[in-house]
């Protein structure tokens, strides 16, 4: 547990710093039982203490998981951010095995919108040929089933 300390006026409490994270309590509480966040120096009342340099760690968590990095990959990432220019090249590559992933799985959403699309095709002709003759089957559920 973190040693006792005198807050001074940079000082957040859990809540100040989740309130200017834009985060909940809860999820400061969960990054620190991660090691995302290292743990809370606790004032002499035994309240929670974070600095703003726990502000800015935070909101660097927050922004790699807009980017879609893991908290196993943030955690490594969080590591390196504090070795500064010796973990140049390992930070460059996790970005460049996010950027591979990430084109891997717009290829894959791609191909399926012109699945999806191809389907709706399909269920529009036959709305259009039920207007003119007896309805059938749909054809998407039809293929689906063999």
């Amino acid at each position: 547990m973190g040693q006792d300390f005198q807050a001074t006026s940079q000082s957040l409490r859990i809540g100040e710093l989740a309130s200017r994270a834009a985060m909940t309590v809860d999820a400061i509480r969960f990054y620190e039982k991660r090691g995302l966040l290292p743990k809370a120096q606790r004032s002499t009342g035994h309240f929670r203490v974070y600095s703003p340099r726990d502000l800015e760690r935070v909101r660097f968590i927050r922004q790699m998981q807009a980017l879609g990095f893991s908290l196993r990959e943030i955690r490594e990432l969080v590591d390196l951010r504090g070795r500064k220019t010796e973990a140049y090249e390992t930070g460059r590559q996790l970005l460049q095995e996010k950027l591979t992933a990430t084109r891997a799985r717009a290829r894959r959403l791609k191909q399926l919108e012109r699945e999806l699309l191809a389907d709706l095709k399909k269920c529009n002709e036959e709305l259009r040929s039920r207007r003119r003759h007896k309805p059938c089957p749909c054809p998407v559920l039809e293929k689906a089933e063999k």
